[in-house]
């Protein structure tokens, strides 16, 4: 059984559904107040919008898209102690647009970190097992990053805020020689120079002589997830190929949201959650690396979120090819077993 100190999983990562208004929205019930958001227009194809409280509101990345950072006056315009506040950009507020945001709690606009040979500004939610982490790069050598987490990042999401770069995941499933890219469905790819060939530690990642993850002056930002028992898991499965009796991962939670990727083969990086799908199968998906609107009607890509992990129901090569390896982040909607407390929840399966 997995055990969590953390009774209430949607304190800390939170989806949050909302219909768009044209001007200035004000939208509430996240529960907490968001670091980092991501917002994806699900009936349109606007591209996917990434905030956060480190670089501040108005600063968007793009996570299906290479562009450097830019200031978008009319997307994000607050974080709020329950929510947030968009205005009327397309990809965060068309009218009568239907939206998702993934939410994730940190610590606000972060502290100076010193662990590391390149100085960081971290924001970190170490009970989660979340930071947000800000430096300048130095491509003239292999370089540390303090990543504030006190444990070992599993997955780490960089992008290049300076410049037209790609976004580099590290996944300690594929290793510290190997990289995916967010922006794109290609399979995993060698790339030594992007994480220095070395394994992140509880206290720096490394990054070397790449411009993706360490372009020198460039400032530059990574999303740090680290395993947190019974509330996130940052791991991998293999295929086995049936539509009807498809690979079981144990997550040791029931599953809140989902994102996973076809490591060993192309294919793109997909997320549901269970705001948009409600009720077993899950078969409600976007594309992170893509503007396509959300997908309802695949019979071949679908989950089971079950009480303590997720069960493949389709065989599409996106989620179930035999033999196939695939990395995943997951988190919780609620332990599998929790602590005893005014925000324990028990779990049922679906």
């Amino acid at each position: 059984m997995a055990y969590t100190t953390i009774n209430k999983s949607s304190l800390n990562m939170n989806t949050k559904l909302y219909t768009g208004t044209g001007s200035s929205n004000s939208v509430t019930g996240v529960g907490f107040q968001p670091d980092m958001t991501w917002f994806k227009h699900r009936n349109g194809t606007s591209e996917h919008n990434i905030y956060d409280a480190v670089r501040g509101v108005t600063k968007r990345i793009i996570p299906n898209d290479t562009s450097a950072e830019g200031t978008q006056s009319n997307g994000l315009s607050a974080f709020g102690s329950d929510g947030f506040t968009v205005v009327d950009s397309n990809a965060t507020n068309l009218n009568n647009g239907t939206y998702a945001s993934w939410n994730w709690k940190a610590n606000g606009a972060g502290s100076t970190n010193t662990t590391g040979s390149l100085d960081s500004t971290v924001s970190v939610n170490t009970t989660a097992g979340f930071s947000i982490v800000k430096w300048t790069g130095d491509r003239s050598q292999t370089q540390t990053i303090g990543h504030g987490l006190g444990s070992i990042p599993k997955m780490i999401i960089i992008k290049n805020l300076s410049a037209t770069q790609g976004w580099t995941v590290y996944s300690s499933e594929i290793g510290a020689n190997e990289r995916l890219v967010l922006n794109n469905d290609s399979a995993k790819g060698t790339c030594t120079a992007c994480f220095g060939n070395t394994r992140p530690t509880s206290s720096v990642f490394t990054v070397g002589d790449d411009a993706d993850t360490n372009g020198t002056g460039n400032a530059m930002i990574a999303y740090c997830f680290a395993d947190v028992k019974g509330y996130s898991k940052m791991a991998s499965y293999i295929g086995n190929g049936s539509s009807t009796d498809g690979t079981f991962v144990y997550t040791g939670f029931k599953p809140a949201f989902v994102l996973w990727k076809k490591s060993s083969d192309t294919g793109n990086w997909l997320m549901m959650d269970d705001k948009r799908s409600t009720f077993n199968f899950a078969q409600t998906y976007l594309k992170a690396n893509a503007t396509a609107a959300e997908d309802v009607t695949s019979s071949d890509i679908r989950w089971d979120f079950l009480s303590n992990g997720l069960k493949c129901r389709g065989d599409s090569s996106s989620i179930n090819s035999s033999g196939a390896k695939y990395i995943y982040m997951a988190f919780a909607s609620n332990p599998f077993v929790a602590t005893s407390g005014s925000d324990a929840i028990p779990v049922t399966a679906r």
